[in-house]
Formats: structure tokens, C-alpha cells, sequence
């Protein structure tokens, strides 16, 4: 069984319902979770929200957190999952932002930094990752890496 599988299972056997708010991935782990039978019984809507002023539109993250920290900061990824539960009226969310590459990076930022953020029942928690390759890799890690961290949240 794979992990979107185990996700749709857990959510059945906990009645949740999900969102995704997705910025590096542009919607690879919503596709990932709608390959499984049954799942639009638990995720209703998801948000791509590749730019900045889409992610304070439709996830109400904060425009000074944006201006200050920046769009691929743990601050903003702790927005994005809580700002999706919300919108969503959802009990899960899994959020990512990030730098695929091959542009944009920076030393304090390089490509392949990437905030993953997981809420359930109002708890949520963010980890700072490293991927490593090309764009489409990278994006694939980060969607792999946030399955796997929803499903470890919903555990918990």
C-alpha cells in the first residue's frame, strides 16, 4: 500500500476531512491523493498558490510575513496549513513552499529548500527540508516527503 492509500485509509478511520495548499509542487500532491478510489469522500478542495498575493488571498497569509520572511520561510508554511484548514473547513492540511530550481536560490535560500506544514485538529508543525537534483526531482521529493509527513501528523 502506498502512502496516499494510507492517508485515505487513516482519514476514513478518523472521519477527517483534508485540503492541500500547494506552491512548488503545483498541485503533485493533490493528484497523488486523487489516484485513490474513494477519496473524494475527505478532500473536497485544495490551493495551488504559486504567487505571493494568492497565498494572502485565498490562505490569508500574512502580507508582512511575506514582505519579511519571504515565501519559502517556516512561518509561511505554518500559515499556508493552518490559512487551508480554514478556508477548506478542513481538519487535515498539508502545505508545502519551496525553490525547485533551477533559479531563484539564493545562499541563505538554495534551490531545493522547502517547508512542509501538516495541520490536524488545530496542531501544527512545519520541518525545513533539503532535496537535491533537478526541478521535476525536487518537486518529487517534496511531494513524497509530505505524504509522508501527513501521515505521520495524522498518527500522532
Amino acid at each position: 500500500m502506498g502512502l496516499a492509500e494510507e492517508i485515505v485509509e487513516l482519514l476514513s478511520e478518523k472521519k477527517y476531512k483534508l485540503t492541500t495548499a500547494e506552491s512548488c509542487t503545483g498541485g503533485m500532491i493533490a493528484s497523488e491523493l486523487v489516484n485513490v478510489a474513494g477519496i473524494s469522500e475527505f478532500y473536497e478542495e485544495g490551493y495551488i498558490t504559486y504567487a505571493n498575493h494568492a497565498k494572502s488571498k485565498l490562505l490569508g497569509v500574512d502580507e508582512e510575513v511575506l514582505k519579511t520572511k519571504g515565501a519559502v520561510s517556516k512561518e509561511v508554511a505554518y500559515m499556508m496549513a493552518e490559512g487551508a484548514a480554514k478556508a477548506a473547513g478542513a481538519d487535515v492540511s498539508v502545505a508545502v513552499t519551496g525553490i525547485a530550481g533551477p533559479g531563484g536560490g539564493t545562499k541563505e535560500k538554495p534551490v531545493g529548500l522547502v517547508y512542509i506544514g501538516c495541520y490536524v485538529s488545530g496542531e501544527v508543525t512545519v520541518t525545513e527540508n533539503h532535496f537535491d537534483g533537478d526541478r521535476f526531482a525536487i518537486r518529487r521529493q517534496t511531494t513524497e516527503k509530505a505524504l509522508k509527513q501527513l501521515l505521520d501528523c495524522m498518527k500522532k
